[in-house]
């Protein structure tokens, strides 16, 4: 599951950068926006994501520099936490919107969803430890 679950972060947290570069760059096409895209206040929404995708991202890529040593499993979970939460705060508002394009909707599941079983792993919720043991159980 660990080499799964670095190669999905190592994408998402690639991807993170990429998207802010691309909006910022406004080079999403029409299209393929979001509804309301053209909106102040949707664009400003959706900027309020940079700060958790960029720090879910540099979380992420120093947890994966830092595995490679045997540390950074700690890190792996808070970068995971902060991508789950950010594709739930997207999903709600879809949802509170009422607005279901598979188009944004499949990308924001997606980061809520992939990080679920590294999250219980790195917890140690399936194995019966409390997390609170002072111990980061490993996924190796």
């Amino acid at each position: 599951m660990l080499r799964t679950t670095k190669v999905l972060m190592l994408v998402t947290d690639l991807g993170f950068v990429a998207y802010f570069t691309i909006v910022g760059l406004g080079l999403i096409p029409p299209e393929w926006a979001f509804a309301g895209y053209a909106d102040p206040v949707m664009a400003d929404w959706n900027w309020s994501f940079l700060w958790i995708d960029l720090l879910a991202g540099a979380t992420g890529l120093t947890s994966l520099r830092l595995l490679m040593s045997g540390r950074g499993e700690r890190l792996m979970l808070v970068s995971l936490v902060l991508t789950m939460a950010s594709g739930l705060m997207a999903i709600s508002f879809w949802t509170l919107r009422g607005d279901f394009s598979l188009a944004w909707w499949i990308p924001n599941l997606y980061l809520m969803l992939f990080p679920v079983p590294a999250i219980i792993g790195l917890t140690g919720l399936c194995q019966g430890r409390s997390p609170h043991s002072g111990r980061t159980p490993s996924l190796s």
